[in-house]
This record gives structure tokens, C-alpha cells and sequence, in this order.
């Protein structure tokens, strides 16, 4: 935030604000300090808002709206660790589907259940559903 301060970046410093303050009420709301995970949690689920928020704008033609959801997501992006690759997500679908002894579409809740925690705050989980159910189903 100093950084951001000092040279002036607005968005940055907006985007950390808005952050801080999500912690901290998530802080009051969990009545704890949040561990590392519950952070990259809520700085997934802010980067979620933004991509949302993005495609709507881009359907209604707000430029102006959407350019700054841009730089917001960006910067969003920066504090999460690196995205797993496709090959890598599939690779921990596979590994679930063994260890469950999972057989088909029916499984896809235990799978998930299972994946999730492994891939959580690094991708999205609509993305691992999708590889999750083409893997289940034979694909």
C-alpha cells in the first residue's frame, strides 16, 4: 500500500482498500484471524466478482465501467499464487477419481468435495467442474 501511495497509483490503492476492508470484516464475521487460505479465499471470491462484473459491463457496453474492473482484477490477481494448469487440475480430478473408486457423473459431488480443497483460491471451481464432469463421463 505504501508503494501504491507513494507513487500514486489510485487503482492499486483503491483495490488494497476495498480488500483490507473485506479481511477485516471477514475477520469481525469469523470472530478470528483469518488463516492463509481464508485470505486467498476472499481475494478469490473478490477476483470472481470482478470477472462477473466484467462480462456484464462488456454485454452493455460500459467501456468506462469496465476498463476500471480490469485494473481492479489485475491487481486482484497479483496476491493470488500462481493458477494451477489445465493438465495439473486434471491430473488431481484423476487422482480423486482413483483414490474414491469414482465411476461416473453420479460421483461428481465426491470428487469435487475432494478437489476443491487442493485447488482452492488458485482456480475457479466452475473450471475444475467442467474438467471434473468431461473426465467422469469418459472424456
Amino acid at each position: 500500500m505504501k508503494s501504491a501511495l507513494k507513487s500514486g497509483d489510485r487503482v492499486t490503492l483503491s483495490t488494497l482498500r476495498l480488500l483490507l476492508s473485506a479481511l477485516h470484516n471477514e475477520e469481525i464475521k469469523q470472530q478470528r484471524e483469518l488463516s492463509t487460505d481464508e485470505i486467498l479465499r476472499t481475494v478469490a471470491s473478490h477476483c470472481k466478482q470482478r470477472q462477473e462484473s466484467i462480462e456484464y459491463f462488456r454485454k452493455g457496453g460500459r467501456t468506462d465501467l469496465l476498463e476500471q474492473e480490469e485494473a481492479e482484477l489485475a491487481v486482484l490477481r497479483r496476491m493470488l499464487p500462481e493458477a494451477p494448469s489445465e493438465e495439473e487440475i486434471r491430473a488431481a480430478i484423476r487422482s480423486s477419481i482413483e483414490e474414491l473408486g469414482a465411476k461416473g457423473i453420479q460421483d461428481l459431488g465426491k470428487v469435487m468435495k475432494q478437489v476443491m480443497p487442493k485447488v482452492a483460491g488458485r482456480t475457479d471451481g466452475k473450471r475444475v467442474s467442467e474438467l471434473a464432469k468431461e473426465i467422469l463421463s469418459g472424456g
